[in-house]
């Protein structure tokens, strides 16, 4: 496809993940109500809806929305958006009146086109203001995080968030750089993080603090989990529930949240017996984390660290 055939029907806005297993896993229809929670460039939506089914695009990233309309608008009343965190899903218009959906997906991360826009600041290889918020709603900026927060509380994040093992050296460079004067773009941070630790590979020193500086702006690992505990409540019996993670912690949570919650009985060393699980709630339709294949990779390298989960809800 040429640049300009993508941008005529939006798909250098966001080029999703996983297009072909998203369809055959979610199994969408002409009588299919799929809550596309994550909407992004709207990539996801466009394959259910292409299928025939209605469609609810959650997005809190106003841009996202605007963009998505506008995309998909040749689906008419098929296709509806809500803005909000999809942490709230249960408070969206239609299920509170008592409808439930087929299908519910959560991709999660930075979509394509937040990277790639700098005045967004998600990116440490263009120059922007050093934001990292993916709508209205953040309480904070990355430049609030990363000029006032402790050092300790600094390398906390770094650490346990980004799994970032030279955590408290970059901190302490940080530190002893915004004592000086304080960071107010992407690069200003990249820099400053690069020289403290070099560069030894081909990944930017910096991808691991960013994605956790990012993760913590916009509370998405709390978000993430509030989400998990609402599917049940959105979905009908025998619905689906699909999860595309791009980082080992979110894809830590799903794991084990699917495991409890598909697990039809407990077990415990203090226990006389195993006891039925009261959190059962899903069955789980593959049984490890789906990779994506050689050849996406290759079309999408975004992709690389992608993983698919994929559960039912109980009838």
């Amino acid at each position: 496809m040429t640049a300009d055939a993508a941008s005529d029907d939006g798909s250098d806005y966001h080029l999703p993940v996983f297009p072909t297993g998203v369809s055959e896993w979610m199994d969408a229809g002409p009588d299919s109500f799929i809550i596309d929670a994550t909407l992004g460039g709207g990539g996801h939506s466009e394959i259910f809806l292409s299928r025939g089914a209605r469609v609810l695009g959650i997005d809190r990233d106003p841009d996202a929305l605007a963009h998505a309309r506008k995309r998909l608008a040749r689906y008419g009343e098929r296709f509806e958006t809500w803005e909000g965190n999809f942490a709230r899903l249960l408070e969206i218009p239609a299920i509170q009146g008592g409808e439930r959906a087929d299908g519910l997906l959560l991709d999660l991360g930075v979509s394509s086109h937040q990277l790639d826009c700098a005045s967004r600041g998600f990116s440490f290889q263009r120059e922007g203001p050093l934001d990292m918020r993916m709508g209205p709603s953040c309480r904070h900026s990355a430049a609030d995080i990363v000029n006032t927060w402790p050092a300790a509380d600094l390398t906390r994040l770094l650490f346990e968030v980004g799994e970032e093992p030279q955590a408290r050296r970059i901190v302490a460079a940080i530190v002893a750089r915004r004592t000086l004067r304080a960071f107010t773009t992407t690069t200003e941070l990249a820099e400053c993080i690069e020289k403290s630790v070099g560069r030894h590979s081909r990944i930017h020193p910096a991808t691991r603090s960013f994605q956790a500086i990012r993760m913590t702006v916009n509370e998405e690992l709390a978000s993430l989990s509030a989400a998990l505990e609402a599917a049940a409540g959105v979905l009908k019996p025998g619905g689906r529930l699909l999860v595309i993670t791009f980082h080992s912690l979110e894809d830590r949570l799903v794991k084990h949240f699917l495991r409890h919650h598909s697990a039809p009985f407990i077990d415990d060393p203090g226990w006389p017996e195993r006891r039925i699980n009261p959190d059962c709630q899903f069955r789980l339709l593959a049984r490890k984390a789906i990779s994506p294949s050689a050849e996406e990779t290759t079309r999408n390298p975004r992709s690389r660290s992608a993983k698919l989960r994929v559960a039912q809800l109980l009838e």
